[in-house]
């Protein structure tokens, strides 16, 4: 299996601060909601876990749905300028990554142009049709900037492996029904997802989120393959990228976190 966490910016992330958030980002008008945790930004990983501590399986899910749910929101609009802060580029602050090519890109090339980079559901919005609708449609800790051509390409496939190379994502390949991502992300897409099944349980007048082992899923509030995101997970663990990232979402915008970036551990827990 092609894995490799080699990245051309990950050696200078990893020797940088990895908390810092830039004192000048800001998202507009994206806040919509109150959420218990908006004014603790110095909470500790461990106290924010802390009614998890001890559990697994079910009870885990639960546990950490709990905690997950009570954040604040973003409008869709207001992901643009968050997806600039959050996916910024440690080696050049005018850019961002993109998450299946790995180029980085100029934040001011955003749009619906061939060359443009868009918002990137990573869990396909059609998977539960919730559309752009604030909530699982806006939920930053699966939107990622992607190039126009290559979100097309991805549209809304379950990820697998094979099939034939993309173009414009270099370490990417589809077929007709999946998408396999670069090595250096497979786990930030399962990461992604899983924390996707777990902030969204059917409340909120939100559809229930769910895992199989499937592809194919079409419009079913469904995603696969899990056994295959179970290996990701652990051959890609997360790195200074991801974790800043989860970091900024949860101090800066929803107030939130994904509980399988601070504890990856966890997937085999729940799954």
């Amino acid at each position: 299996m092609r894995i490799s966490r080699t990245a051309p910016w990950a050696a200078g992330l990893a020797a940088a601060a990895l908390f810092l958030i830039p004192a000048t980002a800001t998202a507009g008008p994206q806040r919509t909601a109150a959420a218990p945790h908006a004014a603790a930004a110095a909470t500790s990983v461990d106290d924010y876990y802390a009614p998890a501590a001890g559990k697994t399986g079910a009870a885990l899910k639960t546990a950490l749905h709990d905690i997950i749910k009570n954040q604040s929101t973003v409008t869709y609009d207001g992901v643009w300028n968050a997806l600039k802060v959050t996916d910024q580029d440690p080696a050049n602050p005018n850019n961002v990554i993109l998450v299946y090519s790995g180029r980085s890109q100029s934040k001011n090339t955003n749009g619906g142009g061939v060359d443009d980079w868009n918002r990137e559901h990573v869990w396909a919005k059609s998977h539960g049709d919730f559309g752009t609708a604030t909530g699982p449609g806006t939920d930053l800790h699966h939107l990622r900037p992607e190039d126009v051509t290559v979100n097309s390409t991805r549209g809304n496939k379950d990820f697998d492996m094979g099939g034939s190379p993309v173009a414009e994502a270099p370490g990417s390949y589809t077929d007709a029904d999946s998408f396999e991502p670069r090595d250096a992300v497979k786990g930030d897409v399962a990461r992604m997802l899983l924390y996707m099944a777990v902030r969204y349980e059917g409340g909120d007048g939100f559809p229930d989120l769910e895992m199989n082992d499937k592809v194919n899923n079409g419009t079913a509030p469904l995603f696969g393959r899990i056994s295959l995101l179970k290996q990701w997970n652990q051959m890609d663990p997360p790195d200074a990228f991801e974790k800043r990232r989860n970091q900024v979402i949860f101090d800066t915008y929803q107030h939130n976190r994904n509980p399988f970036i601070d504890h990856p551990e966890w997937v085999n827990s729940i799954w």
